[in-house]
């Protein structure tokens, strides 16, 4: 799994289902870009917001628009290890490619009981399994050491790293490249902002949220830095990072993180015309038309509008 790999957005409608043409739309748009893969369900997918049945719309949804052009992970993400493994296999009966698990949460988890998590779902589950590093929502982080160990036994496919631990990434990456026990493991970063310091490190690829509304330009700035033309590469994620700053339109006395960042990439969606309805699922705090007004602004300077 290497290049860009967006976390696709889900669009609802008013009454808060899968917007089915919607999210055909939106696979469309980033396909026709040239993305490398598709992840479905996780963060910027509202996973964590979303009943099973939508879940598994989803993932059918995606699979069957997609047919086979480009590869399909999906996210399985919830508590502990039964959950998650309900999760895998209505992944593999919708016919996704890989899942994408994160360490157990809700619970006070002992370092003991994630590694046993993941080989649990690496055994018993029917698809290849990517790590996904997100502590600031499960409230811990993965050693580099035990992804590597998961990955030399072969539960592992590959590792999802939105830690924002640069030092802990540079470790896998390395460590990755010196070991002759983890062929084909994929190293991907989820920062929207320092992909191309981490595909210089020698990540394989990138998986922005923010590349549901300009999936070009994460195309170019991948390609740019596989060229070895990094100056190009740096442009172009400078231009990126000065768009990402639509996440903060939203006024933090009223809303969190994810209702204002959301909610920015499906307004941007809406504004190109990609999704019907820029709603994000509840209990998320939908932008004010001055915020969208925001979001436009920052989209007209990347020049998307």
């Amino acid at each position: 799994m290497t290049g860009v790999v967006p976390p696709v957005c889900t669009p609802l409608t008013p009454d808060n289902e899968v917007d089915v043409a919607s999210l055909e739309r939106l696979v469309d748009h980033l396909v026709g870009a040239g993305v490398d893969g598709l992840f479905v369900l996780g963060s910027s997918s509202e996973a964590a917001y979303l009943p099973d049945g939508h879940r598994r719309t989803v993932v059918e949804t995606v699979v069957r628009h997609v047919a086979g052009q480009l590869p399909v992970l999906a996210g399985a993400i919830d508590m502990a290890s039964l959950r998650v493994l309900d999760h895998v296999r209505a992944a593999a009966r919708a016919g996704a490619d890989g899942v994408v698990v994160t360490a157990p949460f809700y619970t006070r988890t002992h370092p003991a009981e994630i590694t046993r998590h993941f080989r649990l779902v690496a055994d018993r589950g029917e698809l290849p399994v990517f790590a996904y590093d997100l502590p600031v929502s499960v409230h811990s982080k993965l050693d580099p050491d035990l992804v590597l160990e998961l990955a030399a036994e072969g539960a592992l496919a590959g590792l999802k790293d939105s830690s924002g631990d640069e030092g802990a990434l540079r470790r896998v990456i390395l460590g990755a490249r010196a070991r002759t026990d983890v062929p084909g493991f994929a190293v991907l970063t989820g920062s929207e902002l320092t992909v191309d310091s981490a595909l210089a490190m020698g990540a394989d690829g990138v998986v922005p949220g923010l590349g549901n509304v300009d999936p070009h330009g994460y195309v170019r700035l991948f390609r740019y830095a596989r060229a070895g033309d990094w100056e190009r590469a740096r442009a172009e994620q400078e231009r990126l990072c000065a768009l990402f700053r639509m996440v903060s339109v939203g006024d933090p006395l009223r809303m969190g993180a994810s209702s204002a960042g959301l909610g920015a990439f499906k307004a941007a969606l809406h504004l190109r015309g990609v999704i019907d309805c820029p709603l994000t699922a509840a209990p998320q705090v939908p932008l004010s038309a001055a915020e969208t007004e925001q979001v436009g602004k920052h989209m007209a300077a990347a020049g998307l509008l």
